[in-house]
């Protein structure tokens, strides 16, 4: 009976210990979700706005962009979040690009397209 009490204790220890380990290694992962207008600095065309968006279903992030002059959303070949930082790949105009963001507060994200060009993400509201 004692032996059964101890073990039953451990383990709901060893549950309570995982779960809150499990908490601090996946921050809010939420962060990213919806509408953001990247503004990218630099480029040889100026500055540019891309609009994205990101949504997890199933678990799976998945991002959409907008390309200047197409109607509709265009679906990014990969999504990847780590703790506050979310790194992307996609085709825009004529060029595969990778853009990474870290959350700075609330509403604003930095990073960098392709590592040459400076990114500002705004949540749009």
């Amino acid at each position: 009976m004692m032996r059964s009490k101890i073990t039953m204790l451990s383990t709901l220890v060893l549950l309570v210990t995982m779960s809150f380990a499990f908490a601090l290694n996946n921050p809010d992962e939420k962060y990213f979700e919806g509408k953001w207008n990247v503004l990218v600095k630099g480029t040889p065309n100026g500055d540019a706005t891309i609009p994205v968006r990101f949504e997890t279903v199933d678990g799976k992030i998945t991002g959409y962009f907008m390309e200047e002059g197409v109607v509709e959303e265009k679906k990014m070949s990969s999504v990847i979040i780590k703790g506050d930082v979310i790194n992307t790949a996609f085709y825009i105009s004529g060029y595969d690009v990778t853009l990474s963001l870290t959350k700075v507060d609330a509403d604003k994200a930095k990073g960098d397209l392709m590592g040459m060009f400076d990114a500002e993400g705004t949540r749009v509201k």
